[in-house]
C-alpha cells in the first residue's frame, strides 16, 4: 500500500485501496470506456467525504492536482464514473436515515439505491414513482438527471427531490434550500466557501438575464449546466437543480431529502404490434392521450432476436418479422383506458394484435419486458455498447427520422433497431461493434456524429435524456456557442476552483482522451 493510501486510511473510518485488483475492477462502468483509477475510497459518512476533498484540494492549492469522481451504482454509460484519479464510491452511504409519514419526506443517503429505498418505503404506503433501474443510486439518479420511463407522467427524480447535501470542493458542506432575497444577501455575506458561491452565482445570473432567457427559449438539452434556469423563481434563489445533470462536477452529493408519493397500484399491461409505422404512430398518439405510465416503443427487430436466443414470445409476436411493438402500463384505479383501448383496436386492421393483461398472460407479459435485456447482452463476437442513447426526439418526426436511419443502416453497414419511452421522448440505439477489431475507435466516432446529426436534423437533441459525460460531450461541446459554453465555464470555476471533480467530463471532455480510454476488449455490462 502507498504512503498516500496509507494516510488517507488513516484519516477516514471507511477504507482507501490502491491495490491493482480493486483498481480494476473500479475501471470500468457500463460504458465503453476504461480508465483505470489511482485510489478506491468507500466512505462511511458525510465527514469521510469531507476529509478527503479537503485532503485533495489543499494538494490541488500546492498544484498536485488528482481528479476526484464520485460513483455510485456504476450503472453510467457516459463513462463519467470513472477516472484516472481517486473513485470516490458512495456504496456504504445506502441508509435510510429518517422518515416523516405525515408529510411523506424522507432523508437518506446517497448511496441508497431505488430499489431499496422503495421497499423501505412501501411499508408505509409510500414510493418515488420513477421507473429507473433497481440498482441506480439516488446521489447517480441526481447526478445523472436522466428522464425515465415514467417522466411523461410523473416527471422523473427532478420532481420528488426536496433538497440535498453537497460536500464542495474544499470539504464545507452545502445543504440547498429555496432562499427569498434577504436569506441569499445573508447567506452570499458569509466569509465561507459556501457564501463565496452564493455571491458570484446570484451575479452571474444577474449578467447574464438575456443568454439565460436565449438558452430558455431553445434548448432541451442537459448538456453544461442548463439546469441553472431552475434556480430562480419569483425572487428566490434555490441551488439544488445545479446538481442535476452536473455529473459530479460541481461537488458530491452525501445526503437527499425526497417528497413521497401514495403508492400506485401495480401497473396493468397492454402490449400491441403494428406491421406499419403509420398504424403504430397513430395508436401512440390516441393511447398517449390516456396518460399511462409508460408508454414504449421497440422495433420488432429487438423482439426477434430474443425470440432467437431462446425467449418464448411467439404469443406477442405471431407471424409478424418486422414492424414495431408497444408496451403501454397504467397504474390508475379503475379500468376506464381499458374499455377505451378496446374500442380503440377497432379502428386498426386485423394484423395488428392486441395483449390485455390477465393471470394467465402474466408470465408471457413479464419474458416479454425481459427481451430488450436479453437483446442488450445475448451478443456474439461484439457487444451493443451504449454511445447513442437517451436521446430526445419529437413525435412529430419519428418517421422521418426513421427514413433518415434506413440511409445510415446501409451507410455504415450496422442494424439500427430503434427502442425507447414515446410519452417522454427520449429513444436509443444499440448497435453490435467488435471492440476487438481494427480501426474501432474510428467506426464508433463515425457512427456518433452521424447519428448525432440525423437527430438534430429531426429536430432533437443528442443530451435530451441524460448529460454529456465523456463520450457525447465528444459532439455537443463542438456544437455549443462560445458565450453558453462560457457561462457554464463559470459555473464549474465558481465551483471548482482548482479543476479536481471530474475534469474530464462535460465541458472538460476531449476527443483524444476519450478516443485514448475506448475499450479494447468486449466485455457486455448485464443491463436487466
Amino acid at each position: 500500500m502507498g504512503k498516500i493510501a496509507k494516510y488517507l486510511n488513516q484519516l477516514t473510518v471507511g477504507n482507501v485501496f490502491d491495490n491493482p485488483e480493486i483498481l480494476e475492477q473500479y475501471s470500468t462502468d457500463r460504458s465503453v470506456l476504461k480508465i483505470k483509477p489511482k485510489f478506491v475510497a468507500f466512505p462511511e459518512s458525510t465527514e469521510d467525504i469531507r476529509k478527503l476533498m479537503r485532503f485533495f484540494n489543499q494538494l490541488a492549492n500546492k498544484d498536485i492536482k488528482v481528479a476526484l469522481t464520485a460513483r455510485g451504482s456504476g450503472m453510467s454509460e457516459g463513462g463519467e464514473s470513472l477516472t484516472n484519479g481517486l473513485i470516490i464510491s458512495t456504496e456504504k452511504l445506502n441508509q435510510m436515515l429518517e422518515i416523516d409519514t405525515h408529510e411523506r419526506l424522507v432523508r437518506v443517503q446517497a448511496g441508497i439505491t431505488l430499489k431499496e429505498l422503495n421497499t423501505a418505503l412501501s411499508v408505509s404506503g409510500l414510493t418515488i414513482p420513477i421507473d429507473g433501474r433497481d440498482g441506480e443510486t439516488i446521489g447517480g439518479l441526481i447526478s445523472n438527471y436522466p428522464n425515465d420511463e415514467s417522466a411523461g407522467k410523473y416527471g422523473g427524480i427532478y420532481n420528488f427531490v426536496e433538497r440535498v447535501e453537497v460536500v464542495l470542493a474544499n470539504g464545507e458542506c452545502l445543504q440547498t434550500n429555496r432562499l427569498r432575497k434577504y436569506a441569499v444577501a445573508k447567506k452570499a455575506a458569509e466569509k465561507s466557501f459556501e457564501g463565496t458561491v452564493y455571491r458570484k452565482i446570484t451575479k452571474l445570473i444577474h449578467d447574464n438575464d438575456k443568454l439565460l432567457t436565449e438558452i430558455s427559449e431553445k434548448n432541451r438539452a442537459l448538456a453544461g449546466y442548463t439546469t441553472i434556469l431552475k434556480t430562480t423563481k419569483r425572487e428566490t434563489l434555490d441551488l439544488m437543480p445545479l446538481f442535476f445533470g452536473a455529473q459530479g462536477t460541481l461537488g458530491i452529493i452525501s445526503e437527499v431529502i425526497l417528497r413521497a408519493v401514495p403508492l400506485k397500484n401495480r401497473p396493468v399491461r397492454i402490449v400491441a404490434t403494428f406491421k406499419e409505422m403509420p398504424q403504430t404512430l397513430k395508436y401512440l398518439e390516441k393511447i398517449g392521450e390516456m396518460k399511462p405510465r409508460k408508454l414504449n416503443l421497440y422495433d420488432l427487430k429487438i423482439i426477434m432476436k430474443a425470440k432467437e436466443a431462446g425467449k418464448n414470445l411467439d404469443g406477442v409476436i405471431r407471424k409478424l418479422e418486422d414492424g414495431w411493438t408497444v408496451l403501454a402500463s397504467f397504474d390508475e384505479k379503475g379500468n376506464g383506458y381499458l374499455k377505451k383501448i378496446m374500442s380503440l383496436r377497432e379502428e386498426f386492421p386485423r394484423n395488428a394484435k392486441f395483449i390485455f393483461e390477465s393471470d394467465e398472460n402474466r408470465l408471457l407479459l413479464n419474458e416479454f419486458e425481459n427481451s430488450l435485456a436479453n437483446y442488450l447482452n445475448y451478443v456474439k463476437n461484439g457487444e451493443r455498447v451504449p454511445i447513442l442513447t437517451d436521446f430526445y426526439l419529437p413525435a412529430w418526426n419519428l418517421n422521418n427520422f426513421l427514413q433518415d436511419l434506413e440511409i445510415l443502416k446501409k451507410k455504415l453497414d450496422l442494424e439500427l433497431e430503434l427502442f425507447g419511452s414515446y410519452s417522454s421522448s427520449i429513444y436509443s440505439l444499440r448497435p453490435k461493434f467488435d471492440l476487438e477489431e481494427a480501426e474501432i475507435n474510428k467506426k464508433i466516432m463515425t457512427f456518433l456524429r452521424a447519428g448525432a446529426f440525423i437527430i438534430e436534423r429531426q429536430g432533437g437533441e443528442l443530451t435530451g435524456g441524460t448529460p454529456e459525460g465523456r463520450l457525447k460531450a465528444v459532439v455537443s461541446n463542438i456544437k455549443m456557442s462560445e458565450p453558453e459554453k462560457n457561462l457554464y465555464l463559470e459555473i464549474k470555476k465558481i465551483f471548482d476552483q482548482n479543476g479536481i471533480l471530474n475534469p474530464d467530463v462535460k465541458l472538460g471532455a476531449n476527443s483524444k482522451f476519450t478516443l485514448t480510454h475506448l475499450r479494447t476488449v468486449n466485455q457486455p455490462k448485464i443491463m436487466i
